[in-house]
This record gives C-alpha cells, structure tokens and sequence, in this order.
C-alpha cells in the first residue's frame, strides 16, 4: 500500500534562542521503513518528539494527522494510545529492576490488581527472542551491558500495540551482527503491517533496509529520497547532511610509527560476577609509539573488558599477566596507577561514566588531572579555566563558554570534551572504545582527524570499534576478538571486512605454542590460541 499513515505539515520548533525545526513537512507510507538522516542538531530527534507528543501540541506550529485523522498529542501516552511508539536515543531503562519487569512497566500483565509473574517472565522471554537477546527475564538490568539494554528497550516497544515505531539509533550500541539482526527483525516487523521510522547515522544500514530516505540539515526538510526510483548513494545523502561533498572519510595520515610502547602478555581476566568464567584468556598484545592499533570483536567477546582491566583494574577479578611499558614491567592496580604511567581510557558509554553531564566544560576536562592544576591542595580556577579554554579551541568544541552544561552539547561534542579530559592527563597509551559511537558522519571525520593527530605526537592509540569500516579506514594493525581470547593480528594492508568477521567468529586454534601463522597469508597475521 502506498497510502500515508502519518503527514506532519509545516512543522516549526524553536527553543530560547534557537530554531530547531523550520517548516519541516514530512509523510510515511503505510508499512513501510522510513529513514531520517541528518547531522546532530539537524532536528531528526526534534522532529520525532514533536510526533511522540514529547514536546505537547502547543509548543510548535504546524500539523500532524494519523491513519487520515488530525492529532494533537498532550504527551507520550497519548500517542502510544494511538499506537505511536519511540525508543529515544537515551535510554529509558530502571537499572534496578529485572529486564522482565522494564519490558511492562507501565505495561503490567496483572490480574486483578497483581502481577502475574509467570505471565511477565514468560511473554518478556518470548519477546526477548524476537529481538536475539538470549537473557534471563529475571536479569537485572544493571547486570547488563549498553548494547543488551539497547535490545531490551525494542522489546519494551513490542510489548505494545504499536503500529508506528519510531527508533532513534537504535543501532547505534550494537556489533555488526547484532545490528543485522535488527534490521532483519524491522523487515520482519514491515512485512506483518507495522511502519517503523528509523534514525541512524549508519548510512549502509540505512541504504540496505530503508524504502525511503528523507534528510535534514539545519532544521529545514532538504530531499526525501525513494529507493526504488531514486539514485541513492551514500555520497548523495551525506551532501545532503552537510551541504558539501566528503571525497573522503578518513582523513589522510602518512604513519610514523616507533618502538614498543606497551605490551600485554598473558592476560587474564576473570568475571566479578560469575564465578569461574574467564572473561579474557592469555591475550597478547603490543602498542607502538605513532601507531593506530584496532581491537574487533563481537558482543561478548571481551573487548571493553579487556580495556578496562588493563586500565587500572576497572573491571574483572583473579587478573593475571603482565603490563610491559617502555621495556619495563609496570604495576597498575588502580585508575591512579594507570593515570600515572601514562594509559588513558575513553569510555564506550560517556554518558554515563565519561562525563558529568550536569557539570560544566571546565570541569569535565579537569576532571582526570586536577592534581596537575592543584598547589597545596588548592585548584587554580584561573588556570582550570585557561586548559579547559585551550581545548575548546583546539578540539573544536562547539558551545558558547568552557561553562556551557556538557549534557547540553552534541554527542560529537561530547566526546571532544572525554579526549580532552584524557588528552589533559598527557598519556602515552590512549585506549578509545567506541569513539564515534552515536556521532554523525562530520563530527566522525573530526573525531578521526584528533585520533591521527593524537598518533602524529607519538602516542600509542588501541581503538575499540563494532564498525569495521572503522577500523578498516583508521588503524595501522588489527587485533581480532573471540571468545576472551586474541585468534588474529591483521596488517592493514592484509586487513578485509570478510576476514576480520572470520577471525572474530574463530573458536580456538590448534596451536602448539599459543600462537600460529595462518597458510597462506602474510607473517603480519598471527593467530592466538
């Protein structure tokens, strides 16, 4: 069918200060998929707020019909009433509570006046495999990983009569296979009648599962592109995100790599939470000075705990091996060992452990090196301010003042200020986990631009990354993930999407000596039991 299930007409947005949306019209097809593309601040997130009834009619001119009737939604249950469901980019999840009872809150299965637990755990387990999450329903939420909560929240959605999904990023904390599964499961979900609307920076998901395309840019509705008409390349959507053409989207770096920096012998890392499971298995790795190192894996393989156990201990119990830097053998036992021997890590989600998001810019930069800006215990807010104004100006931070709220700003942005706040601290090893995460294809290039700059002073940098393109574009040398354990160490050159996923799905090898070279292929990749 080709009828339009929803028509929002001339819709104008403004906050103090800014307009956000400026007569923006959109129309969505009954059963279709319908991607919104545009850089942060275009309004896509805006746009679908107006629509869910999160900024009330009232606050914006313009018109919205549903299903051919006019609607004027006071706030989101209003339109979930109408079927109308948003998954927002932040997620809304108790942490607290089983995943169970996140799925139906709100939503209870109940009978009079209790809730029926069998039904709950039963309907919450049959969702949950729909979305490819293989959990407990009793889980709780918090025992979960970013990406994991993601899925949680799109069952939530399915739990509900829902006949328009809207999903902003709903990719946007998922591997590549994950996210392939969910873009089968919205195929699916259009082929039994309901329309999803879907906000994705990820222009090869969108190119690959949308039916048609519409691009935002400064606010204004630019093009809206059909895929079955159209000619649509991804060099035509991101001219028509950013208002210019991007021949290239890594910037272009002539590496000077040096000698070793840090080596990773034997690492072992064992669950805090599950007792006996081993996390991470006798992985080995280097890291030299002006070199791009990248780290992929699937969900699960252990690569955020890698990281994090490494840098000072964050995660894990029963760690084993040894840290090499500089060609002696270093204790790091804590986030002050590693700060001090100069290794920094950049959280996957900087929402919640990277920043202080109701703290200001100044104060988020500082954060990790106060004792650099200190005397006699006392911190120089002269100075403080003179840093954190230096970065604003050399990363680009875009805000008005170093005092700007940092929760306000894009996630581009953001992740600016969580680089500068690690830059701050002058390390020689920097361990980025998913750096571009949930960040727009302009502020991406710009996030690249800092990484190879980083490597250009001489810094050892191990990007952890789900998008192998990512990795692919920017690193010098690729180590794959499986399982806790390392099963290959890729030379760029040799580097191809089909064989890192090859290596990442890799069970053990039959090794002699815990590492191998694979027939065939270039002595730059090695195998690890």
């Amino acid at each position: 069918m080709t009828d339009d299930i929803l028509r929002m007409h001339d819709i104008t947005k403004t906050f103090p200060g800014v307009r956000a949306l400026q007569e923006v019209s959109l129309s969505v097809r009954r059963g279709e998929i319908h991607a919104i593309c545009g850089e942060n601040g275009a309004g896509k997130s805006t746009l679908m707020k107006v629509l869910s009834g999160v900024y009330p009619h009232g606050s914006y001119s313009g018109e919205i019909s549903f299903d051919g009737e006019a609607c004027e939604f006071s706030d989101i249950r209003d339109s979930e009433r109408r079927g109308i469901v948003i998954i927002h980019q932040e997620l809304a999840l108790c942490p607290q509570l089983s995943i169970a009872e996140n799925i139906f809150l709100g939503n209870e299965r109940a009978s009079r006046g209790l809730i029926d637990w069998n039904q709950t755990n039963h309907e919450a387990a049959e969702l949950l495999a729909r979305v490819g999450l293989w959990e407990n329903p009793v889980t709780t939420v918090s025992d979960i990983g970013v990406g994991k909560q993601q899925l949680v929240e799109i069952a939530k959605a399915l739990a509900k009569r829902v006949r328009l999904l809207i999903l902003d990023e709903p990719t946007a904390a998922l591997n590549d296979r994950d996210s392939a599964h969910l873009l089968d499961l919205l195929r699916g979900l259009r082929d039994h009648g309901i329309t999803c609307v879907i906000i994705s920076h990820k222009l090869n998901e969108i190119a690959a599962i949308a039916d048609r395309i519409s691009i935002l840019r400064d606010g204004r509705m630019i093009e809206t592109l059909d895929m079955r008409t159209d000619e649509v390349t991804e060099d035509r959507i991101i001219s028509g995100m950013v208002g210019r053409d991007l021949d290239h989207r890594f910037p272009p770096r002539e590496p000077r790599i040096g000698e070793e920096v840090l080596r990773i012998e034997d690492w072992t890392v064992h669950s805090p939470t599950q007792h006996g499971r081993v996390v991470v298995s006798n992985a080995n790795l280097t890291l030299r000075r002006g070199e791009i190192v990248g780290l992929a894996g699937l969900m699960g393989a252990g690569r955020t705990e890698l990281a994090m156990s490494v840098f000072g201990r964050s995660y894990g119990t029963n760690i084993s091996g040894r840290l090499v830097k500089n060609g002696t053998e270093i204790s790091v036992r804590s986030v002050r060992d590693a700060i001090r021997h100069g290794i920094a890590y950049a959280t996957e989600d900087r929402k919640r452990y990277g920043l202080n998001l109701i703290e200001d810019i100044k104060r988020n930069i500082s954060a990790a090196g106060l004792g650099k800006l200190a005397r006699r215990g006392w911190v120089d807010d002269n100075r403080e301010y003179q840093v954190a104004n230096e970065f604003r100006t050399s990363m680009n931070i875009k805000a008005p003042s170093v005092l700007s709220t940092t929760g306000k700003l894009s996630g581009g942005n953001q992740q600016k200020v969580v680089l500068s706040k690690w830059i701050f601290t002058n390390p020689d090893v920097l361990i980025l986990d998913e750096p571009t995460r949930g960040i727009d294809v302009g502020a991406k290039y710009e996030i690249y631009s800092i990484i190879n700059r980083l490597a250009d002073e001489g810094k050892a940098v191990l990007v952890i990354s789900s998008e192998l393109p990512e990795l692919l574009g920017l690193c010098d040398r690729i180590y794959t993930l499986s399982a806790g354990r390392v099963t290959a160490e890729v030379a760029r050159e040799d580097a191809t999407q089909e064989g890192l996923m090859r290596y990442m799905t890799k069970g053990q090898t039959d090794t002699t000596n815990g590492r191998s070279t694979e027939t065939g292929r270039s002595d730059t990749t090695n195998e690890q039991e």
